[in-house]
């Protein structure tokens, strides 16, 4: 038996959902969103770490890991689970995450799908999406929807992915699977094949490239039905990340053929919830006409009032479901909120359920204190540099800026970071435009607005002439505080 079995199943019995191997570090498993030490394991050595790959890998991904430095593969313990694994190098060596496939296939009602997503899953073409950051469960939320379709439809579904997780047993279905790597050598030459082995549905893993992308758009317009995941955060920047992946002189024929295709975006992400464990809260566009209106016209960015008005059609936004759950107790108010997109938007949701913000105070007052301690800290980090070597003008520039511009009184001192941003002017020779910038700010903090005011325009002048118009521009923002004879704050 592997010697990395004995960690893995014991990760299993604790229902953990990753294994971290990192040399210079005991083991360290999730739990419950939880990330710590494995009791008792002794720290690990790059070594140790790469015999265990051996025992699990095939040699064809030693020989990936070894020529580009990671690979990607599937694992599993009979009897135990499957586990996705992906093994790299880092600054310290080798390392490795394996992540947990639960050996069954999870329901619509064990994962809490939303209803509207079993009409996705009998539509007979389209394109439907699952997003989310990574680790938030698209997977597993797609291996469901392909279950619920194995079981009411007769079909032919393709699956493409990277590395295979849940293994599906045919029901009604004839089903392929395809591993990236094993099978085929990309998503995008399985997809093209996929189009000549008479499917229905195909499921694309992982939407990586311009060429995928494309082609499962026009697989989708072609009369198949595809699903596909990407790694946004809500559902309606999913839209504009496809289309922004083309070059602009094809946005808007793409734009065109999403409008016609695009049927449906799950976005979702996971909540630690009260009792112990995880659940998902998912965000659902449902493309109607006026979607796809929106998306033909390129005003994807009014997506979301679309979405807060369609609820009828089974649209819901993260603030709708973030707000259910927190009054249901499911998951906590301060996680709910924290989860949320929009926060402007919760934020009216709280109050119209009776949801308390107190913690909202007391959270916005922790981060000012740790910000204000960082701050001290990195002050007093640039102080040292500068009793070592007083004309070292970063630490100069980091000690001025910290005085003039902290949103922290107590660290504010006008007068020397006047003294110290001169210095670093004078060491430069006043061609630095960043030292200038900062004099400007302390010059705003000691109250002398008109040399705040030249020092900056010297900044812009220079900032201009290296032809760097974003940093220009934010200064000009500045500048407009320091004629209103305002201080900068760093926030």
């Amino acid at each position: 038996m592997p010697l990395i079995d004995r960690l893995l199943v014991s990760l299993v019995a604790e229902s953990g959902s990753d294994l971290h191997l990192s040399a210079g570090r005991p083991p360290f498993r999730r739990i419950h969103g939880t990330l710590m030490p494995v009791p008792g394991e002794p720290v690990l050595t790059s070594e140790s770490i790469l015999n265990y790959l051996k025992e699990i890998l095939t040699e064809a991904n030693i020989e990936q890991l070894m020529a580009e430095y990671d690979t990607d593969c599937a694992y599993e313990i009979t009897g135990v689970a499957r586990f996705r694994v992906n093994g790299f190098c880092d600054m310290r060596g080798y390392g490795t995450v394996l992540r947990v496939i639960p050996e069954v296939i999870p329901s619509f009602e064990d994962l809490n799908l939303p209803e509207v997503m079993r009409s996705f899953c009998m539509l007979s073409k389209g394109l439907v999406i699952v997003t989310g950051p990574t680790g938030s469960g698209k997977s597993t939320t797609l291996a469901a929807m392909v279950d619920y379709i194995n079981q009411n439809r007769n079909e032919h579904i393709i699956t493409i992915e990277d590395p295979i997780e849940f293994v599906h047993t045919p029901k009604k279905c004839v089903l392929n699977q395809r591993e990236v790597h094993r099978d085929t050598t990309s998503f995008a030459r399985a997809l093209r094949a996929a189009l000549r082995e008479d499917p229905d549905i195909v499921l694309v893993g992982e939407l990586r490239d311009l060429e995928t992308m494309e082609i499962a758009i026009e697989t989708a317009e072609t009369g198949h039905l595809v699903f596909a995941t990407l790694h946004t955060n809500n559902a309606a920047t999913a839209v504009e990340r496809m289309i922004d992946k083309f070059p602009e002189g094809r946005q808007n024929q793409i734009r065109s053929m999403l409008a016609d295709t695009l049927k449906g975006v799950i976005a979702q992400t996971l909540c630690k919830k009260i009792e112990g464990g995880r659940i998902a809260a998912f965000e659902v566009l449902v493309v109607n006409t006026a979607v796809a209106a929106l998306i033909r016209e390129a005003k994807t960015h009014m997506i979301p009032s679309i979405m807060q008005t369609g609820r009828k059609d089974g649209m819901q936004t993260f603030s709708d479901e973030l707000t259910r759950q927190a009054v249901k107790g499911i998951i906590s108010a301060e996680d709910a909120y924290m989860k949320a997109i929009d926060k402007v938007d919760i934020e009216t949701k709280f109050r119209l359920a009776g949801l308390s913000l107190d913690f909202k105070i007391e959270a916005e007052q922790a981060l000012r204190n740790t910000q204000m301690e960082r701050s001290r800290a990195l002050l007093q980090t640039a102080l040292g540099t500068l009793s070592a070597d007083p004309k070292n003008t970063e630490a100069l520039c980091a000690a001025a800026w910290i005085m003039g511009s902290s949103a922290h009184a107590d660290l504010r001192n006008g007068r020397e970071a006047v003294k110290l941003a001169e210095r670093a002017c004078d060491l430069q020779r006043d061609r630095d435009p960043h030292a200038l910038a900062v004099l400007g700010v302390a010059q705003a903090e000691y109250g002398s607005f008109r040399r705040a005011i030249d020092a900056t325009n010297r900044a812009i002048a220079l900032y201009t002439q290296s032809n760097e118009p974003a940093k220009a521009l934010a200064l000009q923002n500045r500048l407009n505080l320091f004629k209103q004879n305002k201080a900068y704050r760093d926030e």
